[in-house]
């Protein structure tokens, strides 16, 4: 009797064992279990922590309450301007009613890819190219409206929807890189324009405050001639007044010829000079009686016409050793000479 019923209290034993490990459960703190009892939706939603259900009976069912992030694969289209784009994007969702997620829904992350991928599609035909470029908040927002819309029936919330990337053709790149150049080209033209005009005013001005102070204008040289001269790779060429080269030129022309003056003869050509004119006039000329033989016609000839002497050597040679003297002019025929010496 004893042994039949220790054999009973091991065999209920061993089955309850098995029935509490067939309905034994644990929900983890992230999610949420649905029990479906034979086929009916129970209307507790089992919490996180230890659980039973009935065997056989029940079905438990384990929902993800996490954030979910989706990557959408890439869709191409053609926006309003008539470009095709390749824009691939990720959308942020969680499950806010578990009961939903499992009874509205076969299977509400493909239900949420496929509404997340023909939202961007319709996103891309309704929006220009420079939208997709530089304007994603707003339809980063209308992309999160129109995938949120059906999914609140879902027990699904969109979190947030990113577009992350947009691939364009290689023609429409170079030609939007052609576009920013000649965007950035045009406004570095209008800087460097507007920076001569300024520079221009301002040189206006220092040439007027020059002009009043020449040696503004020389002193500002030699401030460029410092400058320059800094830099030891540099030919330096300065620019030479042209009353310098005037001066020098007036410089290394020849003297004009001035009238020479005549020699001052020396102290012993004066000497002999004196000596011969103190002699009498009869010793210098040598004069000479008229012959015996000569007739009175000769002699009258003589007499009236007084004889010259000639010069010595000596005298010759000291009247060529003095300088000449200049003719003298008769001032009463206007300057013509008399022929007197």
């Amino acid at each position: 009797m004893i042994e039949e019923l220790v054999t009973a209290g091991l065999t209920l034993g061993s089955v309850g064992a098995v029935y509490v490990a067939a309905a034994a459960r644990v929900v983890k703190q992230y999610e949420r279990g649905v029990v479906l009892r034979l086929g009916k939706l129970r209307s507790e939603v089992r919490g996180p922590g230890f659980t039973m259900i009935v065997p056989i009976v029940d079905k438990l069912q384990k929902v993800n309450m996490q954030i979910v992030t989706m990557p959408v694969p890439g869709q191409e289209g053609i926006t309003r301007d008539n470009v095709t784009v390749r824009v691939d994007a990720v959308v942020y969702f969680k499950v806010v009613d578990a009961a939903d997620a499992v009874i509205r829904v076969e299977d509400y992350r493909f239900a949420v890819a496929q509404m997340a991928q023909t939202s961007l599609r319709s996103i891309i035909g309704k929006s220009e190219l420079d939208d997709l470029l530089s304007n994603r908040e707003k339809l980063n927002q209308g992309l999160e409206l129109m995938i949120d819309s059906p999914a609140v029936e879902w027990g699904v919330s969109i979190d947030r929807v990113e577009i992350k990337d947009v691939s364009l053709p290689e023609t429409m790149k170079r030609s939007m890189a052609r576009q920013a150049e000649a965007d950035r080209e045009r406004r570095a033209r209008v800087i460097n324009a507007d920076a001569e005009l300024q520079a221009s005013k301002k040189l206006a001005e220092a040439a007027k405050e020059m002009a009043d102070t020449p040696s503004a204008l020389q002193l500002r040289l030699l401030q460029t001639v410092v400058a320059v001269a800094a830099e030891k790779n540099s030919t330096l060429v300065l620019p030479f007044p042209v009353e310098l080269l005037r001066f020098l030129e007036r410089a290394q022309q020849p003297a004009p010829p001035s009238q020479e003056q005549p020699s001052m003869p020396s102290p012993e050509l004066f000497a002999q000079l004196q000596k011969l004119l103190a002699q009498p006039q009869q010793q210098l000329t040598e004069g000479k009686e008229p012959s015996a033989g000569s007739s009175p016609e000769s002699s009258s000839k003589s007499s009236s016409e007084p004889e010259r002497s000639v010069p010595s050597v000596e005298e010759q040679s000291l009247r060529d050793q003095l300088p000449p003297v200049p003719e003298p002019f008769d001032l009463d025929s206007g300057g013509s000479k008399s022929g007197q010496v």
